[in-house]
């Protein structure tokens, strides 16, 4: 084959040097038939690629057709509910309301109502009137350790870091967030000029790189902490355990995206390469972490304190609850973040396969709460893939205070889901740090748009809530959504995730499903007391070994 292509070129070059001579316009041809000729030449002789070794020039053909493809799927091929990780459907609801286009949905849903895994929300014959709801309902956050409590939105902004984010994208949804009264995550990334010019209220999230608060050697320091966690702007305090798009992974700073903005802001040296541990090296075991918690809420003068994880072993979350209960000191908030989280790159498997997803997670994470008599004190806020007020809804039943968004943010943004976060090459300027790209986002147009997105996505929460005849948020709960388990049954959240009994956690009548991971979790350690005994007894066998 690839002799035939190249015996090819060549008599078509030969051709055209000989139409050139009765033709001028053959010479253009001539130069192009070159090209091609000295492209297959090179394709053939090069090692490094076997399909184009071997199918010169045409083997080019398969590269563009991949290249195109995302593209051809996304706008020609792709249904309505069918797309990932967001479905077409949800990213133009998204749309619809940013621009405050209209959102109705003509000849019935699209949704196989019949599909296993199908969820709803049973209505009331004692529905109310829209007009009888909250128009803006909020949620006080703050245990009776918090000087500083802060009511919060029931939908907020999620943790999205400036260098993750160009500028134009932080600076408008910190506008988005002051104009509609809603809470902004930094990200671990560090509050940014952006996160503060815009006078949004900001949840300062403290990752394992301690950006803002990082003495020289990379730990944390109370003295730039407490410069920062005192701003007017910020309103609470996050420290981010893990997250789930790649939980239990640290992440690195290349020297080349160490801009001297990104490495003053982060408190680095810049040009250099940074590395965020696994994890933190200002605690080692629970009853350490609730310590620096402790410490965290003096420094920033009484807000509140909480922590982000993605669930993992669940004997890890029990010994922080054990932890709590044997110290008295307590999170204000506990954020979770689901497998399903997305991130602007990680690797393959974390995002497919490590880590809880939301549903199951938060559902644990309640019951463990309610199971230790813990749960008046400490708020839950979900987060991962959450788009719309149905969304809000089934995390709010199932345990959640209130929500975060990140991706829905985006979208309100401009995002156009060309999946290229990770090449800094984002075309619509939001999650790229191209000058010539971000500026292309109209920071004067997007903050209406996260601004509107919020509002008509929290009025369609409550008209969802009317429609249950129930007046508050705070009354849902696992008996009001259903799921198509199988073709012959269909299931509410309580049977599918029964809950316990308030303190059961405390008695010596532990719940079955519960019992192993309450045995196995200790206040002293993060890892399962069973795998302690076998190092312990390992570390026994060598020492003896050694003494023979």
């Amino acid at each position: 084959m690839r002799l035939r292509i190249l015996t090819f070129l060549i008599l078509l070059v030969v051709v055209n040097i000989g139409a050139g001579y009765l033709w001028a316009p053959a010479w253009i041809l001539l130069f192009l038939t070159g090209f091609l000729l000295l492209t297959a030449v090179f394709d053939s002789i090069q090692k490094e690629h076997t399909v184009l070794r071997n199918f010169p020039l045409i083997g080019r053909v398969r590269w563009t057709i991949e290249g195109l493809r995302p593209y051809i799927q996304q706008y020609l091929i792709e249904d309505n509910t069918s797309g990932k990780p967001i479905s077409r459907m949800m990213r133009s609801i998204v749309y619809q309301r940013a621009k405050e286009d209209r959102e109705t949905v003509p000849f019935g849903t699209q949704m196989d109502t019949y599909r296993d895994g199908y969820e709803w929300i049973g209505h009331s014959l004692s529905a109310m009137g829209l007009e009888e709801m909250e128009k803006d309902p909020r949620v006080v956050i703050g245990g009776p350790d918090c000087k500083q409590p802060y009511s919060a939105s029931i939908l907020n902004i999620s943790a999205m870091s400036f260098g993750s984010l160009s500028k134009n994208a932080i600076l408008a949804l910190n506008r988005g967030a002051k104009k509609g009264n809603f809470y902004h995550n930094t990200g671990e990334g560090g509050i940014s000029p952006y996160h503060l010019s815009g006078e949004g209220d900001l949840v300062w999230q403290i990752g394992t790189g301690y950006f803002g608060c990082r003495a020289e050697n990379g730990t944390f320091s109370a003295e730039k902490f407490k410069e920062k966690a005192t701003l007017p702007n910020v309103k609470m305090i996050e420290i981010k355990l893990s997250q789930g798009a790649k939980p239990g992974h640290g992440g690195i700073l290349p020297a080349n995206k160490n801009t001297p903005e990104i490495a003053r802001i982060r408190g680095v040296e810049p040009y250099t390469q940074v590395d965020s541990p696994a994890r933190h090296s200002a605690f080692t075991t629970p009853l350490e972490l609730l310590h620096f918690i402790q410490q965290l809420r003096e420094l920033s003068e009484g807000k509140p304190v909480g922590i982000k994880l993605a669930l993992g072993r669940k004997s890890e979350f029990i010994a922080i609850c054990k932890a709590m209960h044997q110290s008295g000191i307590k999170p204000d908030f506990i954020t979770i973040d689901g497998g399903e989280g997305g991130t602007g790159a990680a690797p393959l498997e974390y995002t497919n396969s490590i880590g809880f997803p939301l549903r199951e997670a938060l559902a644990f994470v309640e019951d463990c709460l309610v199971g230790f008599d813990l749960r008046n004190d400490i708020k839950i806020i979900a987060s991962g893939k959450i788009i719309t007020a149905f969304h809000i809804v089934k995390n709010l039943s199932l345990g959640a205070d209130i929500c975060n968004s990140a991706r829905g943010m985006m979208l309100a943004l401009g995002c156009i889901h060309s999946l290229s976060c990770n090449t800094n090459q984002c075309p619509s300027g939001v999650a790229t740090q191209d000058p010539l790209l971000a500026q292309g986002l109209n920071v004067e147009d997007k903050y209406e748009r996260v601004y509107q997105f919020h509002r008509r996505t929290m009025h369609a929460l409550m008209d969802i809530l009317s429609s249950t005849g129930h007046p508050s948020v705070e009354q849902l709960n696992r008996t009001h959504i259903f799921r198509r388990v199988d073709q012959a049954n269909v299931k509410r959240y309580d049977e599918l995730f029964p809950l316990i009994h308030k303190g059961s956690l405390l008695s010596d009548n532990v719940p079955k499903s519960y019992a192993i991971h309450v045995k196995e979790a200790s206040a002293e350690s993060f890892m399962p007391v069973s795998h302690l005994a076998e190092v312990e007894e390992e570390t026994k066998a060598v020492t003896k070994h050694g003494e023979h």
